[in-house]
């Protein structure tokens, strides 16, 4: 059948976004409504005719509503093939009346989650009922319309005002999205008791995801591009809320989620830090007396490939600020919150997006993080290491002076964060040299050492940024080379996380121009 008139609809939803109005829809164009608990209440107060699914199924809702659809009378009206004799006399013999629409969202499982609820009000909220019928109406799609999302109560809505029915194309298109939302739920949910009881490795298996919206386009304007979220309670881009600004782009999204995942490094309570992000590396990164001091700091790093970036905060944006950055073109401010002055001062730049998480994402947090390959899915947990936790070892005849070691633990965590093959200079908690995503680690040294050298020129410097700098490495110097690059340029200590065949050669390089050297155990590859 191509065009179905809906006679009978069952309506049990949490989310009661737009239900009376389209109930009442409903209600004009003839439909008989079936309803439970909650929403029948609603219906009824609302002074439209429905009929209790208790009704129906002649039981009454009990054990604290966990039982009430799960009944022939409900999953035969949704199951029952129309024109099948079989099917039709069994309805016929049992008093199976047919349901030709279902509208159901489930329980707030996700919500829940975000609200980091007890394992009890966790378990409650998981539907099953609602998951039947679901999977029950989208498997007879050919008769049945299922609805499970709000926002499409507009189309089902606008087909019967148009047909008087409901097109196959739609009942197809609902159903699909029927099964990806339980596919979701359930995932969500298997995740969420892996977690719980401590297996991860039954979490690698539970991925869940819902599309928040359509991008404009993907990475290039000739690729698609969407956004989608998922029920990782982690404070970021995908769930921050926009205060202001033209919509996101797909290089905004994941730029900006560079720049936020790097700045949680830094504990806000310790200290005000800042980075700034172009292409998903960090031009430039600093803690500062407070988030001015900090974005001025991260900013003088690489001024030039600061314009048009993604500038991340790890405190609440205030007016002195919002007065720094409004000097120069930024795509995107992301910060856990700002003041009501610094909204206001950013309001002259219409076409800045300003995001607010209401949190930091977690360093430590346990996750997972996905690439697509051809034909699968690339899978790992999130690079939960800190530098703070590292075993750390002195490996040369010197130690690092107290202002070498607090350097060197800011500039390895920012190296976390850096493309590989990456290296990190840093004086005085602020970046002053980075080289990015290189195919040696000489060459990411040469690079970072350049650039240096270019910005100094350009600010006047009386001598190369880097002198009296340290350096961090992403992973180990395969050879000294990478090592006495950077000594040259004038840095004095060095963190690397060690592990090659030519240590001992390095660490001797290093003792020979006395540089103190850091060897973690850790190794940060960011592809």
């Amino acid at each position: 059948m191509t065009d179905i008139k809906p006679a009978r609809a069952l309506l049990s939803v949490s989310d009661k976004t737009g239900l009376l109005d389209f109930a009442k829809a409903l209600a004009a164009h003839g439909v008989e409504l079936i309803s439970t608990g909650g929403t029948a209440r609603a219906l009824a107060e609302a002074g439209l005719k429905v009929t209790d699914v208790a009704t129906l199924t002649g039981f009454p809702e009990m054990m604290d509503g966990r039982l009430k659809t799960l009944h022939p009378n409900v999953h035969g009206g949704l199951l029952m093939v129309r024109g099948n004799a079989e099917h039709e006399k069994a309805a016929k013999d049992h008093g199976i009346a047919s349901i030709d629409l279902l509208v159901v969202n489930l329980y707030p499982f996700e919500e829940t989650l975000k609200k980091n609820a007890p394992h009890d009000e966790m378990i409650e909220n998981i539907d099953v009922g609602g998951p039947a019928m679901i999977r029950g109406a989208s498997k007879n799609h050919d008769f049945v319309t299922v609805v499970t999302d709000p926002s499409d109560y507009q189309y089902v809505l606008s087909a019967l005002d148009k047909h008087g029915a409901i097109p196959k194309a739609l009942r197809e298109v609902l159903a699909a999205k029927a099964f990806a939302r339980t596919s979701a739920y359930d995932a969500a949910i298997a995740s969420y008791l892996a977690r719980h009881i401590g297996e991860s490795a039954f979490s690698w298996g539970a991925m869940s995801t819902s599309m928040k919206e359509v991008l404009r386009y993907g990475e290039n304007p000739h690729q698609t591009g969407s956004l989608w979220l998922s029920a990782d309670p982690r404070p970021g881009v995908a769930s921050a809320r926009q205060i202001q600004g033209k919509e996101l782009s797909y290089n905004n999204i994941n730029d900006t989620d560079a720049a936020f995942e790097l700045v949680a490094e830094f504990d806000p309570s310790r200290t005000a830090a800042c980075a700034i992000i172009k292409h998903a590396n960090p031009c430039g990164v600093a803690e500062g007396a407070n988030l001015a001091d900090a974005y001025r700091r991260a900013l003088a790093s690489d001024p030039v490939s600061a314009f048009g970036g993604i500038i991340a905060l790890n405190r609440a944006l205030d007016a002195e600020t919002a007065t720094e950055i409004v000097k120069i073109f930024t795509e995107v401010i992301i910060a856990p919150d700002a003041s009501d002055e610094a909204i206001k001062i950013l309001g002259a730049k219409k076409n800045l997006r300003l995001l607010l998480t209401g949190g930091l994402p977690d360093p430590r947090a346990a996750g997972l993080t996905f690439k697509s390959v051809a034909g699968g899915l690339l899978m790992q947990s999130r690079d939960d290491a800190v530098v703070d936790d590292a075993d750390l070892k002195v490996v040369t005849k010197r130690q690092p002076t107290n202002q070498e070691l607090t350097d060197l633990l800011f500039a390895y965590r920012v190296v976390k964060h850096v493309k590989s093959n990456a290296i990190v200079f840093a004086k005085s908690a602020a970046t002053v040299g980075i080289g990015a995503g290189q195919m040696s680690r000489v060459d990411a040294a040469r690079i970072a050492v350049l650039k240096a050298e270019e910005i100094g020129r350009d600010a006047g410097a009386a001598e190369l940024p880097t002198r009296g700098s340290v350096v961090a490495s992403d992973a180990f110097f395969p050879f000294a080379d990478g090592l006495i690059t950077a000594a040259e340029a004038g840095a004095t200590a060095a963190i690397q996380p060690g592990g090659s065949v030519k240590d001992q050669e390095v660490i001797e390089a290093a003792d020979s121009r006395g540089m103190a050297m850091i060897m973690t155990g850790v190794r940060h590859f960011r592809h």
